[in-house]
């Protein structure tokens, strides 16, 4: 099979007993493209990776990985895909270099070439000072570090990567970003989950929002915006509770509980002139309405919302 993609999943399925994981998700990345994996907690994001990875069955749907399809769970990964999914499993009484070396061998490298791409991987990953340190005394985000070192011992033509930055301080996230952003450059598909809306945005150029094990958009970030135009506002009042349930009532205003307290809402002015009436009229004080850049995550709350009512 010919394709002009590094990643090709198409219709993919993935149930526990009753409780649908994933339905009929479609997956492209072409190479050299970082494309986002973008949703909530528990949206489904690390079930896809795992299925993408070979680490569970799917119950239906296509995979391809640099052109090679992927029927089962059993036998290796193509040459050239490599992936940290959840937690990296290391040996803890071992150094990181010797957690490297096991790595390599079990993926057949013969010590000379491991010796060389080990150096270049944990120079990569700014991991050369610690590599003979026991990783029982790495940090959580040294530990994440030496994942990432590992799948770059297998030169990837296609990487996914799970939650990279999670654990990692300011600079080592933007240590990961900007690995992540070279190989690309180099010609890597990097496929990467995040739940972090403005990590997405400044890394990639293409993204999937998965939201309930549903792919709910796929595109650009400007296509999602295009989605999305009304502008994004922060509201508290005297009675944020009453304020968000009569917000869910009124046409042309979303609204969602912001991570700072109060509200965040989408509206065009029209209806947020006659919401915020509604809310004086019902003795409801609004203490503080700013205008805010649009993010992603407004963006998010406005695309769940539609693709929610365009199925009731």
């Amino acid at each position: 099979m010919t394709s002009d993609y590094a990643l090709e999943a198409r219709g993919i399925c993935k149930r526990y007993g009753t409780h649908s994981a994933l339905t009929d998700v479609d997956l492209l990345a072409p190479a050299g493209r970082l494309h986002g994996l973008l949703g909530p907690n528990g949206a489904g994001k690390t079930t896809l990776m795992r299925v993408l990875l070979g680490l569970c069955r799917r119950d239906a749907g296509t995979v391809h990985l640099l052109g090679q399809p992927l029927d089962t769970t059993d036998g290796p990964l193509p040459e050239g895909v490599a992936g940290i999914v959840e937690a990296p499993a290391l040996y803890p009484f071992m150094s990181g270099r010797r957690n490297l070396e096991l790595l390599a061998r079990l993926d057949g490298n013969s010590r000379k070439s491991a010796h060389v791409a080990i150096d270049r991987a944990l120079e990569r990953t700014g991991l050369s000072a610690h590599a003979d340190s026991a990783v029982a005394a790495y940090s959580a985000g040294m530990r994440q570090r030496l994942a990432l070192a590992g799948a770059l011992l297998r030169s990837p033509r296609l990487l996914f990567l799970d939650e990279p930055t999670n654990s990692l301080d300011p600079a080592g996230a933007h240590d990961i970003r900007s690995v992540a952003r070279a190989l690309a450059d180099e010609g890597t598909a990097v496929v990467l989950s995040s739940h972090d809306m403005a990590e997405v945005e400044a890394l990639c150029a293409a993204i999937t929002v998965i939201d309930r094990g549903r792919a709910v958009f796929s595109g650009s970030v400007a296509e999602l915006r295009a989605l999305a135009p009304a502008a994004s506002y922060e509201l508290h009042t005297s009675n944020d509770d009453q304020a968000l349930a009569m917000a869910t009532r009124r046409s042309g205003v979303r609204a969602a509980r912001a991570r700072a307290g109060g509200l965040e809402l989408s509206a065009d002015v029209d209806s947020l002139d006659a919401y915020v009436i509604e809310l004086g009229c019902a003795g409801i004080a609004v203490r503080a309405l700013e205008r805010k850049a649009r993010t992603l995550e407004s963006l998010f709350l406005d695309l769940t919302n539609r693709t929610m009512a365009a199925a009731s």
